[in-house]
């Protein structure tokens, strides 16, 4: 096993090891629980990690996390009402419009 990355928090530690096992990279968050006992060690010493369970898949995991880190900011204009919409949304927030294809 070999440690891909350490996260701010539980639930963005188990939404990139669910997204590293949907891509065929078996994984596993340790400290997942040390949060508790964070004021008697370091405080990076208390933050969850995720791991690949097969070594080779190291560098792989790395470069996927790093891409889905840097995920391109996304905006388009709705053709119904002409609102700027930002961010992974599909429908116009003002009108309901579906996003052009």
């Amino acid at each position: 096993m070999k440690r891909v990355i350490q996260a701010p928090n539980l639930a963005i530690a188990t939404l990139w090891a669910d997204m590293l096992s949907g891509a065929g990279m078996p994984c596993t968050v340790q400290r997942a629980y040390a949060s508790s006992i964070a004021g008697e060690i370091p405080p990076d010493q208390s933050l969850p990690e995720v791991w690949v369970t097969e070594d080779e898949q190291l560098d792989a995991a790395r470069q996927l996390l790093a891409e889905l880190r840097r995920a391109p900011v996304r905006h388009w204009v709705c053709p119904s009402c002409q609102e700027r919409i930002d961010g992974p949304f599909e429908q116009c927030w003002n009108c309901g419009a579906l996003m052009p294809s």
